[in-house]
């Protein structure tokens, strides 16, 4: 029997790259390793991270150590699904790649309401509940990135083992929010939080804002202190986490070790500061890159920072020189094809976000 996870997971979509885009792996298992050797036992990847180079990455290097010594987590790209046969096919090359015999947790990735009713209507979840019952599957849950109306209906539609959902002090109002976190509480559905730090968004507030929550925060840094926020959570056994340093593993290892409650005043500046953020942002790119490559070009996930950080920020010298240097990748050579819109987790609408982009910043006003 595996043992109980650590309160942090190590999220292998943001691993250390090369320049040339692949991972850097003696970078990438030097801060594995350190994971290991300080209790972190719960290891989340997909088929699809790092242009499927996560997951075979990730087998190699834990095939090093006893199974029951770490809790494996992948997931099923149900937009590669069109049958039962993809899913079984899809799932066998997962344990293949990862060198186990079973996983610990699986996911059906990025459901809405209208992509699991697809997977119900093709027989997958029933696939999948037979894959639990051969022992393959420890716990079946999904990840979601939708509306909080999808996500009840998706909790309501079975008897789930958990559900993963990004969650953090900024977007309680966003996708599942704190709505989906309670429903799930109330029902007894374990959640796993993702985006605790929004991707690392919450380390780049405007100076009035990064000053203000630093102050409350004191020894700790403002990553420490979301992460914090998500510990206070207690249906909560995992906060999973995308790091890219050594730097970064280090620090979450030792805040999540013992985690303090945050003060009253903390949380009072938390809510402040994050009704003002959401009050500015454009939209809520994680930059996570699942929409690109764009078939023209466009840096997607780069159009966006830019324009959430003139929302935040202004038009300053770093954005300026950012949008100057965009060119062919920018929003004019987006052709509204529409290819990227169904791989947004954040159900973003991105043809049209990309033209309020060009608006906003060849104004340059707001």
């Amino acid at each position: 029997m595996s043992r109980k996870p650590f309160l942090l997971g190590f999220g292998a979509m943001r691993l250390p790259q090369t320049e040339d885009g692949t991972i850097d792996r003696p970078l990438a298992r030097k801060m594995l390793r350190y994971a290991m050797e300080h209790g972190v036992t719960y290891y989340d990847t997909a088929y699809t991270y790092h242009a499927r180079e996560s997951e075979p990455f990730l087998g190699e290097f834990l095939q090093n150590y006893d199974r029951a010594s770490f809790q494996l987590a992948t997931k099923l790209p149900q937009w590669l699904v069109e049958s039962v046969d993809d899913a079984r096919r899809i799932f066998e090359e997962q344990l293949k790649r990862l060198k186990v015999d079973y996983f610990d947790y699986y996911l059906v990735h990025s459901l809405r309401k209208k992509t699991y009713v697809k997977m119900v209507d093709l027989g997958v979840i029933t696939y999948l509940e037979k894959e639990v019952q051969a022992g393959r599957i420890k716990k079946l849950g999904f990840s979601f990135h939708s509306s909080f109306e999808d996500f009840r209906y998706i909790l309501h539609s079975r008897a789930w083992d958990f559900c993963q959902i990004q969650y953090n002090w900024l977007d309680i109002e966003e996708q599942a929010g704190r709505a989906g976190y309670e429903l799930a509480t109330e029902h007894g559905i374990p959640v796993i939080v993702m985006e605790p730090i929004k991707g690392g968004s919450l380390l780049s507030l405007p100076p009035h804002l990064k000053e203000q929550v630093q102050q409350v925060a004191k020894e700790d840094s403002i990553a420490a202190l979301s992460l914090r926020w998500v510990a206070e959570h207690r249906n909560v056994p995992v906060i999973l986490s995308g790091m890219s340093t050594l730097e970064q593993v280090v620090e979450n290892i030792a805040t999540l070790s013992d985690p303090r409650p945050l003060t009253d005043e903390q949380h009072s500046v938390l809510e402040e500061v994050g009704s003002y953020l959401r009050s500015r942002l454009g939209n809520g790119c994680t930059s996570c890159s699942y929409c690109m490559p764009c078939p023209f070009g466009v840096d997607i996930p780069g159009s966006f920072g830019i324009w959430n950080t003139f929302r935040l920020f202004g038009r300053n010298e770093q954005v300026s020189k950012r949008w100057e240097s965009m060119g062919d990748k920018g929003p004019l050579s987006c052709t509204r094809c529409m290819a990227c819109v169904p791989l947004c987790p954040q159900q973003i609408p991105i043809p049209s976000d990309l033209a309020r982009v060009h608006e906003e910043l060849s104004q340059g006003a707001l």
